[in-house]
């Protein structure tokens, strides 16, 4: 059986047309003669959106109970047996309720996709598993019910319905999205327009991915090498070196032309690792391309040109922007660069070269030695002064019996040796002497320094060109070795460095620390420049010491170091160093203003919801005594007895709503803001528990039993603020009990005395448990019901005050158990 096919439609935010636009091509099939059902349609009292259903056929949704609560879901048995062609299947990213077949929808349409029918289902921009977070950031509201991006992805079909976020507030504000009552609350929260814009952009950047992966798969599948250049996208191939700041730029430029240009910047690292480019230059180039608005990879390939290469047309570049060679031009006429290589062999791709500052001509060849150790060279020069008179003594004894090549060998071999043990100097030192001593001893005509015969030049000459080349190469084996070696130490203390910044915390003094004792030094500071004057952010050790050295890091900073003085090759590891040291302040600052901006966060999330409770939880009992007052001033009509005393319980009881809902508001204020200073002392629960009833039973609720035994031992609590928090724990279980009887039971295990607050009502899911103690939330975030969401919050709050804890439990049998724990009294 061939696998059904799926078609997404995705949008940005609520009512901007998906449903609708579901229904619509619904009825597009139905008409053209296809089997179209409704598996399940959300229209949310939507108008428009009803009419759009029509005369397409709706199978009957299923019915679960949960939690007392009845629930309607989509009857996926009875889809799979209608088997239509097409079914419509709203909202993708729906948790079902427990006992479902699934616990997803997505789930859901997976079986239908199984077993051949074509699904046609919708989907919002915040619930893609991949931006729920950034979602949430942006609009403040976090989505709990998310599908995989991958589910998405795979649809053969996805669809973008884009609506413009001043379109989209224009059908909110004439009520064709929420209803009236909520329509001011949604255009000031998250209908806002920067909300939508940057909702409407992350569809549109997700959709552009998506279109994208998908040419990249039909190009993979086709076999299709070549660049299509659906998207200009230029690459620039940064070194490291000096000239990359000018490159970037270019590059970007060239990218600007196009409104929808991408700019990447690749650097390419040989896999032997000595060739490392300065790190500190290339962070501050990789900032610069992200500054610029691109992004920055880091390749490793041994060939340069056919990494480069591969790269671009990996990412379907149509330019790649490359520097002119660095390189002498002595070696550019003795091999083609990578430029000319890439050029050569880039196909469709379109190279620049730019010509930058960098590009010099001649430059002063590399020093011979370098390699090996003082104490390597100096055993070299002292193997040639001794040997060289050695050798040339048992040549001279076995004079007649070898030839001059037989000697030359001979020489050479001890030339060789000179360079394994001492390198290059000792080498050049031994071939010259050894040349003089073959000339005047062994050359006809000895004892002089001319040579008769030619060969014998060219037997001297190729003699001192194998001696310097061996030398040349022993030199240059012990450099790398030496280079490997060190690079080995260098990338262990980076890739400890990497882990202490990547650990955050104290990683800005742990990095300056480690500065301190990889390098020997007596103290390491971090300074910024600031209004033209140097100040230290962060020390190890005394920053006014003798010596040191100072390590540039950005303009505005410096890496000073104090100690003993540095080798050039340390430097080239301490702007490694510097470089994340700038992270390392970047990340604690970063993380000090993410705190400030959490802090901030929170004070405007309190805010709303402080407004929400104005608009709505104060509105209400205000507006109860404001018509029980206008009732009973009316002289037009007679109020028996029975009425007015009715009148005046709703006013007393709308009162009183009124007084606990700001004590709560008063007492919630006090937690955020630290001022409240609890009197902890021996107190009896007889004194406090009898209170609390009173004050949480309120008038006309169910029946209320305390079973607390008078021999329970005093705990240590302030008595007002324990009395204010059961109070709130037995108003929450009488109003959430379902009318049920509520116990307040209290008990000792060992040095602490429990108190539980049981009610048989619903109860709270466990994953919602953590929840139910946010300020402002009420379990569902449903408007109904009295109060703002504050008795559980300010209950916990002055639970721990006192220095207790509140837990909720299972109530046996069904219901909620809140468990506060007291420390006895001693």
């Amino acid at each position: 059986m061939a696998r059904g096919t799926l078609r997404i439609y995705l949008g940005a935010a609520p009512g901007v047309g998906k449903t609708f636009t579901m229904l619509e091509e619904g009825r597009r099939r139905a008409e053209r003669g296809a089997d179209v059902v409704i598996g399940v349609v959300e229209t949310h009292g939507r108008v428009e959106t009803a009419a759009q259903i029509r005369d397409l056929e709706i199978v009957p949704r299923t019915h679960l109970t949960y939690r007392d609560t009845d629930f309607e879901e989509m009857d996926l048995a009875a889809v799979l047996a209608r088997r239509p062609e097409v079914a419509l299947v709203d909202e993708l990213a729906h948790t079902n309720v427990p006992g479902s077949p699934h616990a997803k929808r997505w789930q859901d349409v997976e079986a239908l996709l199984d077993a051949g029918i074509e699904v046609i289902s919708t989907v919002n921009v915040q619930h893609l598993e991949s931006v729920n977070d950034v979602v949430a950031t942006i609009t403040g509201v976090p989505q709990r019910e998310t599908v995989p991006d991958a589910v998405v992805r795979a649809a053969d079909q996805v669809e973008l319905i884009d609506m413009a976020p001043e379109a989209l507030r224009r059908r909110m504000a004439h009520g064709n999205i929420y209803p009236a009552d909520t329509i001011d609350a949604a255009l000031g929260n998250y209908f806002r327009v920067g909300n939508l814009t940057a909702l409407r952009e992350l569809a549109l950047l997700w959709t552009a991915d998506n279109v994208d992966e998908a040419l990249r798969r039909y190009r993979d599948e086709h076999d299709i090498t070549g660049v299509w250049e659906a998207r200009e996208r230029v690459v620039v191939a940064v070194t490291g070196g000096p000239e990359g700041d000018t490159l970037i730029r270019r590059a970007a430029r060239i990218a600007a032309r196009s409104r929808s240009g991408d700019l990447l910047a690749v650097h390419i690292s040989r896999s032997d690792g000595l060739t490392a480019a300065d790190p500190a230059r290339l962070e501050k180039q990789r900032e610069l391309v992200e500054s610029l608005g691109g992004t920055f990879h880091a390749v490793v390939g041994d060939d340069v040109p056919a990494a480069l290469l591969d790269f671009a047309r990996g990412a379907d570049a149509t330019q790649l922007v490359l520097g002119t060679s660095r390189r002498p031009r002595w070696q550019r006429a003795l091999s083609e660069g990578i430029g000319s290589r890439v050029t050569a062999k880039s196909g469709p791709i379109d190279v620049h070269m730019v010509t930058h500052s960098e590009a010099r001509g001649w430059r002063r060849l590399p020093e011979l030695t370098g390699g090996l150790t003082t104490r390597r060279r100096v055993l070299g020069f002292a193997l040639a002064l001794v040997g060289l008179p050695l050798l040339t003594l048992v040549l001279k004894l076995v004079e007649g019996h070898l030839d001059l090549s037989s000697e030359l060998l001979l020489y050479l071999g001890f030339v060789v040796a000179v360079a394994l043990v001492g390198g290059g100097y000792p080498a050049v030192f031994a071939a010259a002497a050894g040349t003089l001593l073959m000339n005047w001893f062994f050359t006809p005509p000895v004892r002089t320094f001319t040579i008769a015969e030619f060969d014998n030049i060219v037997a001297l000459g190729v003699f001192v060109l194998v001696a310097l080349s061996v030398a040349a190469v022993v030199d240059l084996s012990a450099r790398r070795r030496r280079e490997a070696s060190r690079a080995q130490a260098e990338a262990e203390m980076l890739s400890a460095l990497s882990r202490g910044v990547l650990a955050g915390g104290r990683a800005l003094p742990a990095l300056l620390e480690q500065v301190r004792d990889a390098f020997g030094q007596d103290s390491v500071a971090l300074r910024e420049r600031v209004d033209g004057r140097w100040e230290v952010v962060d020390t190890i050790g005394d920053p006014a010491g003798p010596g040191g050295a100072e390590i540039p890091v950005t303009e505005s900073l410096q890496l000073v170091l104090r100690g003993r003085r540095l080798a050039a090759s340390d430097r080239r590891v301490l702007t490694a160093f510097a470089a994340q040291a700038a992270v390392a302040l970047r990340q604690t600052r970063l993380t000090a203003r993410a705190a400030e901006a959490a802090e901030l966060a929170e004070g405007n999330r309190m805010r709303t919801a402080l407004l929400a409770a104005v608009s709505h939880d104060l509105r209400t009992p205000l507006a109860s005594i404001k018509a029980a007052i206008s009732a009973l001033r009316m002289t037009t009509v007679a109020l028996e007895p029975d009425d007015v005393d009715e009148l005046h319980a709703t006013i007393d009881e709308s009162a009183d709503q009124l007084a606990a809902l700001i004590d709560n508001l008063l007492d919630m204020s006090r937690l955020q803001t630290g001022a409240v200073n609890p009197l902890r002392r021996s107190v009896g629960l007889d004194e406090v528990v009898p209170r609390a009833v009173a004050d949480g039973a309120g008038v006309g609720g169910p029946t209320i039993t305390v079973d607390v035994p008078e021999t329970l031992p005093a705990v240590l609590a302030d008595p007002g603020l324990l009395e204010r928090a059961l109070a709130n724990l037995v108003s929450n279980a009488v109003r959430h009990g379902a009318g049920a009887p509520v116990v307040v039971r209290g008990s000792a295990l060992g040095n602490r005395v429990e108190l539980r607050i049981v009610d048989t009502g619903p109860g709270v899911a466990v994953e919602d448990r953590d929840r139910i103690f946010a300020p402002f939330q009420r379990l569902g975030d449903r408007p109904a019901g009295n109060g703002v969401g504050l008795g559980l919050a300010v209950a916990r709050g002055f639970v721990e005050a006192v220095g207790g804890t509140l837990e909720p439990e299972d109530t046996p049998g069904g219901g909620l158990t809140m468990v506060v724990s007291l420390e006895v009294a001693r």
